[in-house]
């Protein structure tokens, strides 16, 4: 998997500083520094107005993935995906195609029985293609671990919700894996706006699936604040 910023909000937190200070200046929008940014962020984001932060968006472009990833990925709603077509893009010529999950990789006969099932499924697309059967009808034979690539954009507020759902312990460990990289990444790039970002419970100080618990919230919230000192 590699997760690629590819572009963002000049400024991010300057920019949702400026935003923010609308609602209480009677005057026109005035430039500010970071610091000041930073502590208007915190102060307001403290008070629970996140609709400040969607004046920051945020361009990601995500390869080595499976396409289980994103048919979840593709379930949160504000925002914008651009994914690689297999109706446009002949995989004919494709190499290390499949995510092999590491619950199987580490299963010897197992893992032999996936890279059978996966080599049947290319060869049966491969086939296809060389007999004049369009993509978007030779696709059909590809499983959802079939690598791709997508393109995603959010705004900031959004992101912090994709964190709070996808870095769960519950959530399927390769979106988890997806989530934390790029949160991650934002925290380098706009600290202020994602420093208390994680899953549900590090954000709620407790665990919101009830008799789902992954049980391990004290771990968590430990792991997350050494992180944020």
């Amino acid at each position: 998997m590699k997760i690629t910023l590819v572009s963002h909000t000049k400024d991010p937190e300057i920019t949702c500083a400026k935003c923010a200070s609308v609602s209480w200046r009677r005057k026109t929008m005035k430039e500010i520094s970071l610091d000041e940014a930073r502590k208007i962020i915190r102060r307001v984001l403290g008070s629970g107005h996140e609709s400040v932060i969607e004046h920051a968006s945020f361009t990601f472009f995500a390869e080595g993935i499976s396409r289980s990833l994103t048919h979840q990925l593709v379930r949160h709603r504000i925002a914008s995906f651009t994914q690689q077509s297999m109706r446009y893009v002949d995989l004919t010529k494709a190499e290390k195609y499949f995510i092999k999950p590491k619950s199987i990789s580490e299963n010897e006969e197992l893992a032999a029985l996936f890279d059978d099932v996966m080599a049947k499924c290319k060869n049966a697309y491969d086939v296809f293609r060389k007999k004049g059967i369009p993509p978007e009808d030779s696709r059909f034979v590809l499983p959802i671990a079939s690598q791709t690539k997508i393109a995603i954009t959010m705004n900031a507020r959004e992101l912090r919700h994709f964190f709070a759902m996808r870095c769960c312990l519950r959530a399927q460990w390769e979106i988890r894996q997806l989530a934390r990289r790029t949160l991650s990444i934002c925290k380098t790039v706009a600290p202020s706006l994602f420093e208390n970002a994680g899953p549900s419970c590090v954000i709620m100080g407790y665990c919101p699936e009830g008799e789902l618990t992954c049980g391990k919230l004290n771990q968590i919230l430990k792991t997350y604040r050494s992180r944020s000192s």
